[in-house]
């Protein structure tokens, strides 16, 4: 059984001028509805205004929360922060925090929407609103659930807000490889960086991933993972420079729960990136990655529980 976590407002209308495909978290939800009784839903709650206020100046807490988003602001994040876009981010971390929380009591579980690693403390970024990636690790070290949290982040773009965000942090550290020449121009300074040259293909790609993070899982020893399992490395995407093919980003998936689950670290996955004209295809790529992780550490068959549109 593979623990998914999904709301109905991470199905948000489109915002006008934007240019995020909104529907993909949709067509997540659709395709993971037909793998039946494989899968378990859970939903999650609005977060708390003191948790985004942990991570989060409050200004912009409240900018957000009153959808009040000043233009500048908005342009950074790529979209407007409409009524229901500040409903959805307000909920996206409460995601990523109940998936952490199943994935501690059962091994892994997935959220289908989050791993926004763009936001930083002040404003929104590259799609990002609020940083569910760092709201979740902070809260869950605050609660003592945890002593330490690796976020693992595998998108193109590396986790410039995640990284900001969690420096210094006790028992918080992050892992990035990405594009070394794309979005963000100007990186931060996670606790490791692997980047890496444009055109990167499979083996290469596998292979910087296996020898960086098997001995930074080993030095870290965290308690739990938090997963940005971006797609946009595939050497189709819009927004990516790197050459991984669809096998590739199985063999990703495969890598990383391997890793994890002979140090027997449990794992939380979000979405993160992909981009292109076709929805569809990246939805599938999404879920292909929840399901070979959930597959990884043993998801089976299992029951389902109700879930709205």
């Amino acid at each position: 059984m593979i623990r998914v976590v999904h709301h109905p407002a991470y199905v948000t209308p489109a915002p006008a001028k934007s240019t995020y495909r909104w529907n993909k978290n949709g067509l997540i939800r659709d395709l993971l509805l037909a793998q039946g009784a494989t899968v378990e839903w859970h939903l999650p709650d609005t977060t708390p205004r003191q948790w985004l206020e942990a991570v989060h100046d409050e200004d912009y807490v409240a900018e957000v929360l009153e959808a009040r988003v000043p233009r500048e602001k908005e342009r950074r994040i790529g979209f407007p922060v409409t009524p229901a876009v500040a409903q959805r981010a307000a909920i996206v971390p409460n995601g990523t925090w109940v998936a952490a929380c199943l994935a501690l009591e059962h091994g892994f579980a997935a959220n289908t929407a989050g791993g926004s690693h763009h936001a930083l403390a002040n404003t929104g970024a590259g799609y990002c609103v609020f940083n569910d990636l760092a709201v979740a690790a902070v809260r869950l070290v605050e609660e003592r659930r945890v002593e330490r949290v690796l976020v693992v982040d595998c998108d193109v773009h590396q986790g410039d807000g995640t990284a900001a965000l969690l420096a210094g942090r006790p028992g918080l550290a992050t892992y990035s490889i990405h594009a070394a020449k794309n979005f963000p121009v100007r990186k931060a300074c996670s606790t490791l960086d692997v980047p890496l040259p444009d055109g990167v293909d499979d083996d290469g790609y596998l292979a910087a991933l296996e020898s960086t993070l098997a001995p930074m899982l080993d030095e870290v020893r965290p308690d739990l993972i938090l997963y940005q399992a971006g797609v946009d490395p595939f050497v189709d995407d819009r927004l990516g420079r790197l050459s991984l093919t669809l096998g590739g980003l199985e063999r990703r998936e495969r890598l990383v729960a391997g890793l994890a689950t002979a140090r027997g670290i449990p794992l939380a996955s979000t979405v993160g990136g992909g981009y292109g004209d076709d929805a569809l295809a990246i939805a599938e790529r999404h879920v292909a990655a929840i399901l070979t992780l959930g597959d990884a550490f043993g998801g089976g068959a299992g029951t389902q529980r109700g879930l709205g549109a």
